[in-house]
């Protein structure tokens, strides 16, 4: 017996939850709350290291409320001359694409391996 709740509550969004929400920061500027329903440290860990490659990016971190929750906190603070959901729009796009990248990369490696050990077909070689 635990108290951890069942897993499809880490993934499943209950109907009429929405998966994204934001709160724009009223005493600084330019800065904005995500908060983002289902996911953990994987995904907060990965974009606020995106966001802070952005020279636009002053300020991105993330919170988990709590280790039971799977739900984190965003907090992103831009320059004037954007806003935090462009820049996190963007940076999500810029994730996409560098993802697309991997994959096509471990594809066509994956596909080289295999014909060479076909070549060979007792020794591995895959440099």
């Amino acid at each position: 017996m635990s108290n951890a709740p069942a897993t499809w509550e880490m993934y499943v969004l209950p109907e009429g939850q929405k998966k994204i929400t934001v709160q724009k920061d009223t005493r600084i500027p330019n800065a904005a709350t995500f908060h983002i329903a289902k996911e953990d440290h994987t995904l907060g860990n990965i974009l606020r290291t995106q966001l802070l490659k952005n020279p636009k990016v002053l300020f991105a971190g993330y919170k988990m409320p709590h280790p039971l929750e799977y739900s984190f906190i965003l907090k992103v603070q831009t320059t004037a001359d954007t806003s935090p959901a462009q820049v996190l729009r963007t940076e999500i796009d810029a994730l996409i694409r560098e993802v697309g990248q991997i994959r096509l990369k471990f594809e066509v490696r994956t596909f080289a391996c295999g014909t060479i050990w076909r070549i060979l077909r007792n020794e591995i070689v895959c440099l």
